[in-house]
């Protein structure tokens, strides 16, 4: 258990996995209903077994505050085939990479993306060089938030926006 300033982050465990899919598709019908174009497939039950996959491999995490799931991340040191058709496959391992960081609606606008984003980079480098993400290309918000946050713009492949920053050493 580590804390952020106002939250606790938490490795997901498989007994987490209800309540993990339960806020991505929370957010993505928020996504939804507010005509942002990302994540839809959630909606419909795609990646729930990537997302089932990446908990049991201790890849995803949890937000809590007062003890109630606000956010969650995945964070893999591996390559999954979207981020080899996305960046390329990988020659030299240095990169983690970062998937559905999402934030319960209440919680945005509140500084709580930036603040995982700091842990995620201050604490799970992992001895990797590079965190490494992608985004909806014509999602403006959500690509200036990753600009803002210190992600340098990798171009674009497929309609995806692609950013890396480099992990403290």
């Amino acid at each position: 258990m580590n804390q952020l300033k106002q939250f606790v982050v938490q490795k997901a465990s498989p007994e987490d996995y209800e309540l993990v899919i339960s806020l991505l598709k929370e957010i993505a019908k928020w996504l939804q209903d507010n005509r942002i174009n990302q994540w839809s497939y959630l909606l419909g039950g795609g990646d729930d077994e990537e997302i089932k996959q990446s908990i049991q491999e201790n890849h995803t995490y949890k937000v809590l505050k007062d003890d109630v799931i606000i956010a969650t991340f995945t964070l893999s040191p591996e390559q999954s085939e979207w981020d080899q058709h996305i960046f390329g496959k990988e020659e030299v391992y240095d990169s983690m990479y970062l998937h559905r960081l999402a934030v319960r609606p209440q919680y945005m606008n509140r500084g709580v993306g930036k603040e995982i984003l700091q842990w995620i980079h201050e604490n799970l480098g992992g001895g990797k060089r590079f965190i490494k993400l992608d985004c909806v290309a014509d999602n403006v918000k959500l690509n200036r938030f990753y600009r803002d946050n210190g992600f340098e713009y990798l171009g674009d492949t497929d309609n995806h926006s692609k950013y890396k920053k480099h992990f403290i050493r």
